[in-house]
């Protein structure tokens, strides 16, 4: 067993590796380190923007680079030593995401499907809400700590003399079940975490927290008919669910938005 799986072994088994979500006072198992996690996003960003076509569009880049700059300073202190870089990608793909350094990218197709810069900002700031809450670490560090019962598990059959062939149906039954008991929920709990703290930060921008609302009103009317699996298999909220939470969330954070607005 190497290293990393017996460090993950150690910390499952005693959770003695925790951070804390600041918005919403969650404990993390964190085995992955700031400042690996920023190696991972810099060089991640930089394979992207060598694989996909950048846009020349004048128009969706000013959009782009106005709203992340004021995102950027509403953000501030909670993304430490961030360089930020944002990238327009040309892509029909209604998406965007942001990365540990500061880096956000965002899709054409979002800016066509979206009605104002208050809805761009509010998928921009869920997006770098992941990031401050470090989801993607602790998503990590889940993986490790998942790989790390499973080897340990392995390791229990073949002490036993187990059939390979057995031993691989039963490896390959618990990562469904890691996968629907444990690795899911989390993901649609990181969705909620970011919701929150990506409407505190489009707030702070200045821009209308209820346009979330909205957004996602329209991603709903555009995913329409779609085939879509059960929430309990989903890694994201329905729709349904993200909209009836947004419409709770949003009204705490007027103050703050009108408060802001003054300065733009």
């Amino acid at each position: 067993m190497n290293t990393r799986v017996a460090s993950a072994l150690l910390l499952v088994l005693g959770f003695s590796a925790c951070a804390v979500v600041p918005e919403t006072g969650r404990r993390q198992l964190m085995l992955v380190s700031p400042g690996e996690e920023a190696q991972m996003g810099l060089a991640s960003f930089s394979q992207i923007k060598q694989q996909e076509k950048i846009s020349t569009n004048a128009k969706a880049n000013a959009q782009v680079q106005r709203i992340g700059a004021r995102i950027a300073k509403s953000v501030g202190r909670e993304l430490p030593n961030a360089q930020w870089e944002f990238v327009v990608f040309e892509s029909d793909q209604v998406n965007a995401f942001a990365l540990p350094g500061g880096k956000v990218g965002v899709y054409t197709g979002l800016l066509k499907l979206a009605g104002s810069d208050d809805e761009v900002a509010a998928v921009i700031g869920h997006e770098i809400a992941h990031v401050t809450s470090r989801h993607g670490a602790e998503r990590t560090s889940q993986n490790y700590a998942v790989a790390g019962v499973a080897a340990l598990t392995e390791i229990g059959m073949q002490a036993k003399d187990v059939d390979p062939e057995k031993r691989a149906m039963v490896l390959a039954a618990y990562g469904l079940g890691s996968s629907v008991g444990f690795m899911l929920p989390f993901s649609r709990l990181h969705e909620s975490e970011a919701d929150a703290v990506g409407l505190r930060f489009a707030a702070g921008a200045g821009y209308d927290p209820r346009a979330a609302i909205t957004f996602w009103q329209k991603m709903a009317k555009n995913s329409a008919g779609a085939q879509k699996s059960p929430v309990w298999f989903s890694t994201h909220p329905s729709d349904e669910q993200r909209i009836a939470n947004l419409q709770k969330l949003a009204p705490q954070y007027i103050p703050l938005y009108e408060n802001a607005k003054t300065q733009y």
